[in-house]
């Protein structure tokens, strides 16, 4: 009643910038398998091993900001170590028009996401067992790499609704949370959660949203600590055909992310029942699709309507509009969901 596969993959990734160069060497055993009228679809992550690893970083960039005393910042240099996520996971996905469908684009359909995973478990029971070496911050090493321990939990729900032939309403939120544990005092950078950027609150740009009220102190780094433990995102876009292979679409989009604890570096980026919803961003706006055979062409202009790191006036843009400020262009393949 089911069709599946067995995956076996490996991937290597580098990155070379002025301040490091970073490499990801990523190896992975998976499952998948798929209910026969394809609407349910599974994977199961046996086990993905991620090293990533950090060959250069350049004195300047660690004199001043790493190693720096009156800049030390617990995030940034977490995530300039070497480090070692061995990831066992399980995801599952319903899409009510089945997978062989390639867009719910003006169609009545839903789709649900939901993905679990965690890591360094099996790690931590065997260096506990045998023994493992702590490094100079105290987190205990595999082969002399230290090693990520966490829990992520991730849900998705997106549903469009046709309203006449050239115009649908699409909604979707989206919610995660990870929580770092054992041998991690702060989530790997890679499973950090970013808001802003073509596919979250549009009114931002990429990464430059939260963690809650945080407001930007340090453009060089502040897309590390513009990051969180929690996300939140939720959208609302009504699409309409505009003339060959052109669409038009009006969107509002709320969110933000924060961290479970109060980081020193991120000064109001912490989680509150009693106040997260006051952090909650804002932005609205309009773009254009060009549906092309086989993929979607995407341009997005969005403001900012509410901003939770401002007070006062700078709080509702969508009042008080400053242009330079408000204003982000998002270019993009594909829906934003």
């Amino acid at each position: 009643s089911h069709k599946a596969t067995s995956e076996i993959a490996a991937q290597y990734n580098y990155q070379d910038r002025p301040e490091f160069n970073r490499r990801v060497l990523t190896a992975a055993w998976r499952y998948r398998w798929q209910s026969l009228d394809t609407k349910v679809q599974n994977r199961f992550d046996l086990l993905e091993v991620n090293y990533i690893n950090m060959p250069w970083i350049s004195s300047t960039f660690k004199e001043q900001y790493l190693d720096s005393i009156g800049r030390q910042n617990s995030i940034l240099r977490y995530n300039y170590e070497n480090i070692l996520i061995t990831k066992l996971g399980f995801s599952f996905t319903y899409n009510s028009l089945g997978a062989n469908v390639i867009s719910t684009y003006g169609k009545n359909a839903y789709v649900i996401r939901a993905n679990i995973e965690t890591s360094g478990n099996m790690l931590n029971g065997f260096t506990s067992i045998f023994g493992g070496h702590h490094d100079e911050q105290g987190h205990r090493t595999f082969c002399g790499i230290a090693y990520a321990q966490y829990v992520r939990g991730d849900f998705d729900f997106a549903k469009s609704i046709v309203i006449d032939n050239n115009n649908s309403l699409a909604m979707h939120v989206g919610f995660g949370i990870a929580i770092p544990y054992g041998n991690s005092g702060i989530l790997p950078f890679e499973k950090r959660y970013f808001a802003g950027g073509a596919n979250s609150v549009r009114g931002w740009s990429v990464r430059s949203l939260g963690p809650g009220g945080y407001k930007s102190q340090d453009n060089q780094i502040n897309f590390i600590n513009q990051s969180g433990d929690i996300k939140l995102d939720m959208s609302m876009e009504w699409r309409t055909y505009l003339f060959w292979k052109f669409h038009g679409a009006l969107f509002v989009d709320a969110g933000n992310v924060w961290t479970i604890k109060d980081y020193d570096d991120q000064p109001g980026g912490v989680f509150k029942f009693g106040k997260f919803f006051q952090q909650i961003a804002v932005g609205y706006g309009l773009g254009i699709r060009i549906t092309l055979d086989f993929f979607t062409l995407r341009f997005d202009a969005g403001m900012k309507a509410i901003d939770p790191a401002y007070k006062g006036k700078g709080h509702y843009p969508i009042i008080h509009p400053k242009f330079s400020r408000d204003f982000a262009f998002h270019f993009a393949v594909g829906l934003p969901f």
